[in-house]
């Protein structure tokens, strides 16, 4: 989940008694199960009253899945009023992957809104990029309730909205619903046309959160980023990449090194499997309000043996340059913010070449303009330290072994530097080992074959037979999709048999004049973006039956 392991306040430097490739706490300021109840850093108050969202929210609901989801829970809930609307159709409910999106906080008048929204949602994590090539497995509809209220609530208070939606302070990070029956019983209501329900808030900054039901908002900058990632866990299983989670599981984590590597067919050098040497010196989830009087800041240690560093974070409430300057050690970094962010979240990183020397550092951000308070805001920082490219490969595309650093500084491992949404929530697109797992995953709710569909075929110039023609429905990948994907070599193979013995004839025909019997199809998709498919979930089989009387002549 990219929203609650963030309310963690961490900072580590390195030690030398250990593995450089982990690192070890230097202070921690953590209360309860790994949340920030109320802190403070450097005289900046942060954190917000866990007992605001306690008020209505049960945790655990992040903790579960939709299509794990008795719908026992929601007897007796009767289903809002749902006006469903398409928006990416690919094929029948029955053999696709459905995505919904709720409205809540829209007004009736605000109808046409939401439904943009959830139009240009959909779109951007399906047209082009994370979601493109699978797209012919999965089905986008919105479905309307109109709120008595607009937008979502702030303070741990929810506004009269059909599913409640609300932020516990007004930070720019979880998103959460004060009626997760209500949401569960519109879900259930729509039976197979429901597999994966979004609950889209009328809120146009940063914010959501996973589990149950995934929450967005509409955010031009953010919405569409923090959806992927969610659904990222929701349908392929897998934790997170970024460093300071709590979750580190599936085909995109490796713990033991002295087990088989999950992504080993991925490897870039498979003969020479190693760990990509860096550290993490520091994180800090502050979410520091920031002012004029005293700048917000941090110290850590280096060792001073790497050839490279980073420094990470996210800000909001600051538009323009002039707002906000981040130094390290007294330099100023040239922060600029991403254009035409306004006041919403968004995450930075400055690559520096050249090493930090041994000894302690101070990152430090000093508000500038007095005027962006209180919406001025630094949400989390970090810095990490990389070898030169010999022993630490930066360059994208390249599959190795990346420590990734968790909250309790356990190390564990991903598969690329940050070439996956998993990992950065500003990249567009998954790894190939979550690609792959995605492919997986929606393959084991989708055969390739929708149906076979009978009609009578004209005489045969030959003889007055009655046969039937059987065209073969597949679900549109390859040749088949109602447009080509670049860069991907994909393909179907259909072999027919009748009654054990294969008709070579019919190879790859997908219609064919078939006389009274029983036949077989066997369909195999094959594509670069899976390598490995353990249960055979590339193929399908479907027996039919011509009968004497389907195709007779008067």
């Amino acid at each position: 989940m990219l929203l609650l392991p963030l309310l963690v306040t961490l900072a580590l430097p390195t030690a030398r008694a250990f593995p450089e490739h982990l690192s070890t706490f230097l202070h921690k300021n953590i209360e309860g199960a790994g949340k920030c109840v109320s802190d403070s850093h450097n005289g900046h108050v942060h954190g917000e009253p866990e007992s605001e969202m306690a008020a209505f929210f049960d945790v655990s609901q992040t903790r579960l899945a939709w299509p794990n989801t008795p719908q026992s829970d929601f007897d007796g809930v009767p289903s809002p009023p749902l006006e469903i609307q398409p928006l990416v159709v690919s094929g029948p409910s029955s053999n696709r992957v459905d995505l919904v999106f709720f409205s809540d906080g829209y007004l009736q008048e605000e109808r046409e809104k939401f439904i943009q929204d959830a139009t240009r949602l959909a779109s951007d994590i399906s047209s082009n990029q994370t979601f493109d090539t699978v797209k012919p497995l999965m089905n986008f509809w919105a479905a309307f309730t109109p709120s008595k209220e607009s937008g979502v609530g702030v303070g741990g208070k929810p506004k009269d909205t059909a599913f409640g939606l609300y932020r516990p302070g007004t930070e720019l990070r979880g998103v959460y619903y004060a009626k997760p029956e209500v949401a569960g019983a519109a879900c259930s209501s729509l039976g197979d046309q429901c597999d994966y329900p979004i609950l889209l808030g009328n809120d146009p900054l940063y914010g959501g959160l996973g589990g149950r039901f995934t929450v967005i908002t509409p955010s031009l900058a953010n919405g569409a980023s923090i959806l992927r990632h969610e659904l990222g866990h929701s349908i392929i299983k897998v934790g997170e990449e970024y460093d300071g989670g709590e979750g580190y599981f599936g085909v995109n984590a490796h713990a033991d090194l002295s087990t088989p590597v999950p992504w080993a067919h991925w490897l870039t050098n498979s003969t020479n499997v190693r760990v990509e040497r860096s550290v993490m010196p520091m994180q800090d989830y502050a979410w520091a309000l920031l002012n004029t009087t005293k700048p917000w800041s941090v110290t850590f240690e280096s060792s001073g043996t790497f050839a490279r560093h980073l420094v990470r974070f996210s800000v909001s409430g600051l538009p323009e340059a002039a707002d906000l300057q981040v130094d390290l050690d007294g330099t100023d970094l040239g922060w600029v913010p991403r254009a035409n962010i306004g006041l919403d979240r968004w995450h930075y990183n400055l690559y520096r070449e050249g090493g930090l020397s041994g000894g302690p550092h101070t990152l430090t951000f000093t508000l500038l303009n007095g005027a962006r308070v209180p919406a001025a805001q630094m949400c989390n920082a970090e810095i990490l330290e990389f070898g030169d490219e010999s022993e630490f490969v930066s360059t994208p595309g390249h599959y190795s072994l990346y420590p990734t650093f968790s909250f309790e500084n356990v190390t564990t491992y991903r598969p690329t530097n940050e070439d996956c949404l998993m990992r950065l929530v500003t990249t567009p697109n998954f790894c190939k080992a979550c690609l792959e797992g995605l492919w997986l995953k929606l393959l084991r709710d989708v055969t390739l074959i929708d149906t076979i569909d009978e009609s009578c075929a004209p005489p045969a110039s030959s003889g007055p037979t009655p046969t039937s023609t059987l065209t073969l429905r597949l679900v549109p990948l390859a040749q088949f999709r109602t447009s080509a994907v670049a860069g991907l070599d994909e393909s179907y193979t259909v072999t027919w048999s009748k009654d054990g013995v294969v008709l070579p004839a019919w190879t790859n025909k997908t219609q064919v004049d078939a006389a009274p019997g029983t036949y077989a199809v066997d369909v195999k998709y094959t594509t670069t973006e899976v390598r490995v498919d353990p249960t055979n979930l590339l193929t399908a089989h479907m027996n039919y039956t011509v009968s004497e009387s389907s195709c007779t002549r008067a």
